[in-house]
């Protein structure tokens, strides 16, 4: 029998793979001053020099900004994770309307520029919410966000707490809602403890929330992978002082007839 309480904690959505990029207006020129040669001491050594030369400064600019512009259309519909972005399911529609969106402000640069290209490429795999793997990988990546604010609590770290817990109140959109109810408490007390820590000053060691450091490690448990197929229950075996329980025998009285009967076989 498998027991996976992990499974619990995952939305269906999707894998969203994101890729723009800009194409054209740069050229480089690479002059090698020292070719490819091996050094006495068995080390690789070479030497070069590289000329960047962009046809129209602005257009490049632009198509630039335009690059960032459609990547933010896409990533603010997702959760942003160590394993790309995530999108729940619920927000499918708002995904493909924030790609179409994209696609059109890309082609439109498109037109107008000269030697600049903006290109916009998105790729989806979907997630089920009883996925044994993706489930695991969330989980791992909540529990290292955890243990990255309890970190940055204990060494008065503000800016490590509040950068693990945008990114993980950005992965919570993933999570049901027991597990993101979970994450958003912990997230929370987080940020407290950092606001005590900025009011604290020099005196911050004194205001360290300890009991919020427990709070966030007890947080961890909840999002760890309890997988126990492979696990055989041994036969309980309990110590304890033998009892003899042999029934106590007492001398049997005979009558005379049967003893001498007895003594003559």
């Amino acid at each position: 029998m498998t027991l996976d309480l992990a499974v619990s904690t995952l939305r269906p959505g999707l894998l969203v793979s994101l890729k723009t990029s800009v194409v054209g207006n740069v050229s480089y020129q690479k002059k090698v001053l020292e070719s490819d040669r091996l050094t006495k001491e068995g080390k690789r050594t070479a030497r070069w020099e590289t000329k960047r030369e962009i046809e129209d400064a602005a257009e490049h600019e632009a198509a630039i900004k335009t690059r960032s512009q459609v990547r933010m259309l896409i990533r603010k519909i997702c959760a942003v994770s160590a394993f790309g972005l995530l999108c729940p399911e619920s927000q499918e529609k708002d995904l493909a309307a924030a790609t179409k969106e994209a696609r059109a402000i890309a082609a439109e640069f498109n037109r107008k520029a000269k030697f600049t290209r903006v290109e916009v490429y998105v790729f989806c795999g979907r997630i089920a919410p009883d996925d044994v793997e993706a489930v695991r990988a969330i989980n791992s990546e909540v529990r290292d966000l955890l243990k990255e604010m309890e970190d940055g609590i204990s060494k008065l770290d503000v800016a490590a707490v509040r950068d693990a817990a945008m990114r993980a109140r950005s992965i919570g959109k993933m999570l049901t809602p027991a597990a993101q109810e979970r994450i958003t408490d912990a997230i929370d007390k987080a940020r407290a403890a950092a606001k005590k820590i900025v009011k604290a000053g020099e005196q911050a060691a004194q205001e360290i929330d300890r009991g919020t450091i427990r709070q966030l490690a007890d947080a961890r448990t909840a999002f760890l992978d309890l997988d126990t197929a492979n696990t055989q229950v041994a036969k309980p075996q309990a110590a304890a002082r033998a009892i003899d329980l042999a029934p106590e025998t007492k001398p049997v009285k005979r009558s005379r007839d049967k003893a001498r009967a007895i003594e003559m076989e």
